[in-house]
C-alpha cells in the first residue's frame, strides 16, 4: 500500500536520528490524542484506557531518549477494543472510526519512539493522514488532511518551536469537529 507521508518527510527521518523520529511520532500522537481521551472520558469502565493514553502521549514528548517501558505499552495498547479484531462487527460510527485511528497512531508512536525505526514513523504519520482524510471525506471543505501533511513537514524541520503549540491546536480542532458529527448519539 502506498503511503501517504510525503517523501520529503520520510527522506529527512530517514536521515536524521532516533531523536527526530520520536519528536514526530509525538507531535502526531499529540494532535490525534483528544480523539480517543475526549471520546472515550466518562465512557464505562475505560478511565484506565483513558489515563494510559494521556500518558503515554505526554510521555512521548520526551524525545530526548526511549520510554523504559515502551515495549509494554504496546502490549497494554494492544489489548484497548479499538486495536481488537473482530469477525462479525465492523466500526462504521464515527466514534469508532475516531478512537481506532487514534489508538493506531499512538502503537505506531510507542513502536517507533522505543527502536527509532523510520518505518514505524511512516506507519504512525500514515495512519493519522489516513484519518484525516476521512475526516475531510464526511465534513465539507475541512482541510485536515492538508494541516496534517504540514505539521507532519514542520515536525522534521529542525526547527520544532511552536510545534507541541500547534500539534495541541490542531488536536482541539479536530476533536470539535468530530464532536459536531456525533452529537446527539453520544448520549
Amino acid at each position: 500500500m502506498k503511503k501517504l507521508v510525503e517523501e520529503a518527510v520520510t527522506e529527512t527521518l530517514r536521515g536524521g536520528d532516533a531523536e527526530m523520529v520520536r519528536l514526530y511520532v509525538a507531535a502526531c500522537t499529540e494532535r490525534m490524542a483528544p480523539l480517543f481521551v475526549g471520546l472515550r472520558v466518562g465512557a464505562p469502565g475505560r478511565e484506565d484506557d483513558v489515563d494510559f493514553y494521556a500518558e503515554s502521549v505526554r510521555d512521548l514528548w520526551h524525545a530526548d531518549r526511549p520510554l523504559s517501558d515502551g515495549a509494554e505499552r504496546v502490549r497494554v495498547l494492544e489489548r484497548f477494543p479499538e486495536l481488537q479484531p473482530t469477525d462479525d462487527e465492523v466500526v462504521t460510527d464515527v466514534v469508532g472510526i475516531n478512537t481506532f485511528f487514534a489508538a493506531l497512531v499512538l502503537r505506531y508512536a510507542l513502536l517507533a519512539n522505543g527502536s527509532g525505526s523510520v518505518d514505524d514513523a511512516v506507519s504512525c504519520g500514515h495512519a493519522a493522514l489516513t484519518a484525516m482524510g476521512m475526516l475531510d471525506q464526511n465534513v465539507f471543505g475541512a482541510g485536515f488532511l492538508a494541516q496534517e501533511h504540514g505539521l507532519q513537514a514542520l515536525s522534521v524541520s529542525g526547527d520544532a518551536a511552536g510545534l507541541w503549540e500547534a500539534s495541541i491546536g490542531a488536536g482541539r480542532e479536530r476533536f470539535r469537529t468530530v464532536l459536531g458529527r456525533t452529537a446527539g448519539s453520544l448520549g
